[in-house]
């Protein structure tokens, strides 16, 4: 998959500045300060944008009181490979490290490695893309509930009459798989709604644009999009082949949603449901928490931010001054926010300059 120049630059900085590193040695103690916590993050892959943000904020978070005086981080890339990513999380338990936070590469192809982790009294945290053994704990937003509410909300827009493409992920992860099954069960029981075409976008604007170019031309109008991800990229395609813009239901793209606010025009009409990338740091907090036994063992889901009609409130749900490409949701926003982060946390990975972050979990 192509990362854009960008973020391949923000991820080759990062690797240097913030110890980001492509294999944990097998068999050297764990780094760090006495008395702090070892919590890594094993990332399946960074090839897209969201997830460049993921990593950028879990650094970010790492930087910031109270986790700086808590815990030594590490971040680990796995290539999107499962053995790679068993590989790598098999070197941390032999290093003995407190938590493990999984962004996975396959929902049960880690499991072996994950029993190993557990049977060593290492905390293990999915998020976005989970593992489903037992002993770990998942942090997500409702993956089914994602591809339902964009679906519906699509067919509801059309009257229940259309043809319909639908713009997937990265075939084989957990997310995907949930959100692609939420949105046909959907479309299925609306029998005036036809899906024209289905292709992945790999969760990225420049390849989803490149591949909506393609299918472009041997498609018939298409009243409705639904995309997984790389919603701007997809509306960039239309515009660009002169077609007659459908209504889009799509990720939180920053781009999107400064055409659904007519930033950018063409304005399209859109519902915008981010899967937050501050999902790893409230991986991170939940990890911690659990490890110093201030929180029960169990799963946590999360509400994912809608946006949908043209009010979008610069500077909290749209970044006039960031890409396109950005996911617009690496912070929350409003009086009952998890928690909130500056645009240098996403984009840099650096701290907030003066803050101390609160993550706020609920009720367990």
């Amino acid at each position: 998959m192509n990362l854009p120049r960008l973020g391949m630059l923000l991820v080759l900085v990062l690797a240097t500045a913030c110890g980001t590193a492509a294999e944990p040695p097998a068999s050297a103690p764990a780094a760090g300060s006495s008395g702090k916590l070892k919590i890594a993050l094993s990332n399946s892959f960074i090839g897209n944008q969201w997830r460049v943000e993921m990593e950028n904020v879990f650094k970010a978070a790492c930087a910031m009181p109270p986790y700086k005086d808590q815990v030594d981080c590490s971040v680990f890339n796995a290539g999107n490979d499962v053995s790679t990513q068993s590989r790598q999380i098999s070197n941390l338990i032999s290093q003995g490290v407190d938590g493990i936070v999984i962004n996975a590469a396959s929902t049960s192809g880690l499991n072996g490695v994950v029993q190993q982790a557990c049977d060593r009294g290492i905390t293990v945290v999915s998020f976005d893309n989970t593992v489903d053994h037992p002993c770990g704990i998942t942090v997500n937003t409702d993956q089914l509930k994602f591809g339902q509410q964009l679906a519906q909300f699509i067919v509801d827009e059309l009257g229940g009459t259309g043809n319909v493409v639908m713009v997937t992920g990265v075939a084989g992860t957990g997310a995907d798989n949930d959100r692609n099954k939420g949105a046909k069960e959907v479309f299925a029981a609306n029998p005036g709604i036809k899906v024209v075409a289905e292709y992945s976008g790999m969760w990225d604007s420049a390849t989803a644009q490149r591949v909506t170019a393609a299918q472009l031309p041997s498609l018939p109008d298409v009243d409705g999009v639904w995309v997984s991800g790389g919603t701007d990229g997809v509306i960039k395609a239309f515009a660009d082949a002169k077609r007659e813009m459908p209504v889009f239901g799509g990720e939180a793209e920053n781009g999107f949603r400064k055409y659904m606010a007519g930033t950018l025009t063409p304005q399209v009409k859109g519902m915008s449901i981010g899967q937050p990338p501050y999902l790893s740091v409230v991986a991170l907090e939940l990890a911690r928490a659990v490890i110093k036994k201030e929180r029960a063992k169990g799963n946590l889901t999360i509400p994912f931010p809608v946006v949908t009609g043209s009010a979008l409130t610069p500077g909290e749900t749209v970044f006039p001054d960031l890409p396109d490409s950005f996911f617009a949701d690496f912070t929350d926003s409003g009086p009952n926010a998890i928690l909130v982060l500056c645009q240098q946390a996403a984009t840099d990975g650096t701290p907030c300059p003066g803050a101390t972050l609160s993550v706020k979990l609920g009720t367990p």
